[in-house]
């Protein structure tokens, strides 16, 4: 199999001349319209990592986008956010016939230098979502976040003073604070699609402690849970927060105390004993997490049942 490309994009104006497009007027911040970029470019065969932000919204995809090795290929109104180092990779369809709109902004770490964003972006954990994963709009939520767009637009072109960046900074903040708000609507309002996930991950987790091979694999971590439900951590723990109550790491706890529980109630095995089969190291550790989650140690709570 032929070895696949990779072509890093160091700045914003060599990313602009890679899709044709006029120099950036401004070199650390950029708003392309998706219909302004030249659809014959070959883009294909390449892995493309930017050492930029990539914030986007597309609609009329033109064939798939690959994140990492998640396929991308929703074709209305998803936004997706990039940070700088992602892998993407561009797969067009030249048979089609949809008009692309939408666009893409473009933030250069060093715009966010010495500025409070520059702590903050790293908080919002949908950069770290995969593109699968990207947060579908209303058209009342991307009329608000185009407008946000378009004050960003007339500030970096007509407005280039001292007051210039604090604004565009505070336009970028709103902008990211409202999808985080739409981000959590979207947990709530796409049942049916987080309930299967709820379900995967309970099947998941309840096949992981019944296996009698956790001695030697040890206690499931997030990411192992998230990858093994196609999802990132980053997704997953959002979705479970919002509809739960509760992140990634607490339902794997809440599954280990009902396990043990079980062998405490049924069985004759020691407290080491069940602590090494659910996967620890030691068992003051099991003790500790099991008092923490019930306010009974694992003996006070085997008396309880004799």
């Amino acid at each position: 199999m032929k070895q696949r490309q990779t072509q890093r994009i160091k700045t914003i104006q060599e990313f602009h001349k890679s899709r044709g497009l006029p120099n950036p007027e401004h070199p650390l911040v950029s708003i392309i319209d998706y219909s302004s970029i030249n659809p014959h470019i070959d883009v294909a065969g390449v892995n493309w990592i930017f050492d930029f932000y990539m914030i986007s919204v597309k609609r009329g995809i033109d064939g798939k986008i690959y994140y990492g090795q998640q396929e991308f290929d929703f074709d209305e109104g998803v936004m997706i956010f990039m940070e700088p180092n992602q892998v993407l990779r561009i797969q067009p369809d030249p048979q089609t016939t949809e008009q692309r709109s939408g666009w893409m902004l473009l933030i250069h770490p060093d715009f966010l230098w010495n500025t409070s964003l520059a702590k903050t972006i790293k908080g919002y954990d949908f950069f770290d979502y995969s593109v699968k994963e990207g947060l579908f709009l209303s058209e009342k939520e991307q009329k608000t976040l185009n407008n946000i767009i378009e004050n960003i637009r007339q500030e970096y072109h007509t407005n280039i003073d001292k007051y210039s960046k604090q604004i565009i900074i505070s336009q970028i903040e709103s902008l990211l604070n409202y999808s985080e708000r739409f981000y959590n609507r979207q947990f709530i309002t796409r049942e049916k699609s987080n309930h299967q996930i709820l379900e995967r991950l309970e099947k998941l987790l309840t096949e992981y402690f019944n296996n009698d091979d956790l001695i030697s694999k040890g206690l499931p971590t997030v990411r192992l849970v998230a990858e093994s439900l196609n999802i990132s951590p980053q997704y997953l723990s959002g979705l479970l927060k919002v509809v739960t109550g509760q992140n990634t790491q607490q339902h794997i706890h809440e599954k280990l105390i009902e396990k043990a529980k079980e062998k405490l109630s049924t069985s004759d095995l020691s407290v080491s004993q069940i602590a090494y089969e659910l996967g620890f190291e030691h068992s003051q550790s099991f003790s500790k997490l099991f008092k923490t989650k019930t306010n009974q140690s694992p003996l006070a709570f085997r008396q309880s049942f004799r």
